[in-house]
């Protein structure tokens, strides 16, 4: 893999995300540029998920560093927001199971309920991670019947992990989640069925109503499970997909207990984190009409 840090490479790769974001209809015909915070310190589908969905809905994000920022998008990233942050969140979680209030920030919705009682609101956003939105951008692919297995970065050359998808030969896709977010949430969407210890592996399969299951492999990720539990106590409140891996058995014994999230839930808080994106356009965060940004371009 070509290295992604040093500061030419991320200055080049968030030039043309927003040449990218600037091209979408919606963006070039009544859109805003909203300075934005995403993690950017290493190719991770989920975080490529903020300059991929916003300009589908006029928001153009120009990447600044979270002090900075006016919105704030996907991810496990309100740690990195300063507590006198007053920009908007836009269904953004914490990374830790820890009180970290932002009482000058606009929420307009959060990952799940844990997130919001961390983070001390009074008063019940918006739930839900906007990767459910995928699926109203991303048209499914022609199923292939193979498993997804959605491993996070810490976990590609889990011993055990491996072992089960070798055993399953061609029924198995290895998703790999250093890419773009459109080629990855395509090669979850054409699976079956999900096996993942990344949690967008997860909500993209809840986007496109397929079957998941989730676990925990050494080592441990920051904050352990909190943001898998934040997520679900919005999206299957009281259930979990998750299972415990203990490298016996099969990976199709393994998803035999997977099941889907209701998709009249998934509409439900997709519909909401749509609807919370008006407050971008409608508050003054520091937003600027691409129009602007055209003329002075000449076009």
């Amino acid at each position: 893999m070509p290295r992604y840090e040093g500061a030419l490479r991320r200055r080049g790769r968030q030039v043309r995300r927003f040449a990218e974001a600037l091209a979408e209809p919606r963006a070039r015909r009544d859109g805003v540029i909203v300075p934005a915070f995403w993690w950017d310190g290493h190719p991770n589908f989920g975080d490529d998920l903020t300059p991929m969905l916003l300009p589908r809905y006029g928001i153009v994000p120009l990447y600044r560093e979270p002090r900075a920022a006016r919105l704030i998008g996907v991810g496990s990233l309100l740690e990195f927001l300063p507590t006198d942050f007053a920009g908007a969140i836009w269904g953004t979680g914490l990374m830790n199971d820890a009180a970290y209030p932002l009482p000058h920030a606009t929420v307009l919705a959060v990952r799940g309920p844990l997130t919001a009682e961390r983070i001390g609101l009074r008063e019940q956003p918006a739930y839900g991670d906007p990767g459910l939105l995928v699926a109203r951008h991303v048209p499914r692919p022609v199923q292939d019947g193979r498993i997804a297995v959605v491993p996070h970065g810490h976990h590609r050359t889990h011993a055990g992990l491996a072992r089960l998808i070798a055993a399953e030969g061609d029924a198995v896709r290895i998703v790999n989640v250093h890419q773009r977010a459109a080629a990855a949430v395509r090669e979850i969407a054409a699976s079956r069925a999900v096996v993942t210890t990344s949690l967008h592996g997860l909500i993209t399969a809840d986007a496109y109503g397929i079957p998941a299951v989730w676990t925990m492999l050494e080592p441990p990720l920051g904050g352990g499970d909190f943001k898998f539990r934040d997520y679900e106590a919005a999206v299957t409140p009281g259930r979990t997909r998750y299972r415990a891996f203990d490298g016996a058995g099969s990976l199709e014994e393994f998803v035999d207990g997977a099941w889907a999230a209701d998709p009249a839930v998934v509409t439900r808080l997709s519909d909401s984190l749509e609807d919370a994106l008006d407050g971008v356009m409608a508050s003054a965060i520091g937003a600027f009409p691409v129009a602007a940004v055209r003329a002075l371009l000449g076009g």
